[in-house]
């Protein structure tokens, strides 16, 4: 439908329609940038004189016409796409070196791993052998300690190493003990046997010897071979007391009692009862 308009009274006719400003066409440029946004290149319109209608025919006809393009692209290409993968040459051997790369790679992790593994058991058995290392020189200890008090028995029991008394003790022995049960300062009995404190001593001593030698093991060599060594020391602690017990005063008196506790400390109560038995006799 045309409009027609006059001025001052003129009857000359004009295309009011034809003389508009049309809107240039959608620009394909604006549809090919990167970083296209539908909603940013719609508000680029708003100054743009065509009605919402006509931009939605204009929106609709350029997407027939990239469609048709499309299409036309594909058929007049369809060859070249059928033939595109038997184109495509040395993809194999591309192939080929990523997976010799890969179980090369394997074969590398594979032999750190060995090597980890080889440090792992190295480290363990140094760890053990210091574990072991440490439980000899505590089992050196406990032998040299075992050692002294031994040779500080011997010592102070005068005993030899092949089981003999010196002069000294057996005259201490046959010398007989005090019935007085009193004990002087320097730790002999005022008779001039030996005190009670010391037997108390020798007895204590020969027992924490015995434990320290049960401790790291009879079946240990160095151990084993002390046997005759102990039993010396021992024989010469049950003759000592044995003499005191022999020479002791009246029944129930309190140097007996004293006596016959360091005899059960021992174990050996029998040898004890032998010998009261021997008195009444």
């Amino acid at each position: 439908m045309s409009n027609r308009f006059f001025f001052g009274g003129s009857d000359t006719e004009d295309s009011g329609e034809d003389s508009l400003p049309y809107p240039k066409p959608l620009a394909r440029s604006a549809f090919l940038t990167p970083e296209f946004n539908p909603h940013t290149y719609l508000s680029t319109l708003r100054n743009r004189h065509q009605t919402l209608e006509d931009l939605r025919a204009d929106l609709r006809s350029r997407s027939q016409d990239i469609s048709k393009e499309l299409l036309d692209l594909v058929n007049d290409n369809y060859e070249d796409f059928l033939s595109l993968g038997g184109s495509l040459r040395g993809g194999d051997e591309k192939i080929e070196e990523v997976r010799l790369g890969l179980l090369g790679f394997k074969r590398d992790i594979e032999g750190l791993k060995m090597m980890v593994d080889e440090q792992r058991k190295e480290v363990e058995a140094l760890v053990h052998q210091k574990r072991e290392i440490r439980k000899q020189m505590q089992v050196g200890r406990a032998l040299l300690d075992m050692d002294r008090r031994l040779g500080a028995l011997e010592q102070s029991l005068q005993v030899t190493t092949n089981g003999s008394h010196t002069e000294d003790h057996i005259e201490g022995t046959d010398r007989g003990f005090s019935d007085s049960g009193e004990e002087s300062d320097d730790g002999q009995e005022e008779g001039g046997g030996i005190s009670l404190a010391r037997l108390n001593r020798h007895a204590r001593q020969y027992l924490l010897t015995e434990r320290i030698m049960r401790r790291i093991g009879l079946t240990q060599p160095f151990v084993a071979k002390q046997e005759t060594r102990m039993t010396n020391v021992r024989d010469t602690i049950l003759l000592d007391l044995g003499n005191a017990l022999k020479q002791v005063g009246g029944q129930g008196s309190e140097r007996m009692m004293r006596i016959l506790s360091i005899y059960r400390d021992l174990g050996e109560w029998q040898d004890a009862s032998r010998i009261l038995r021997e008195r009444k006799s």
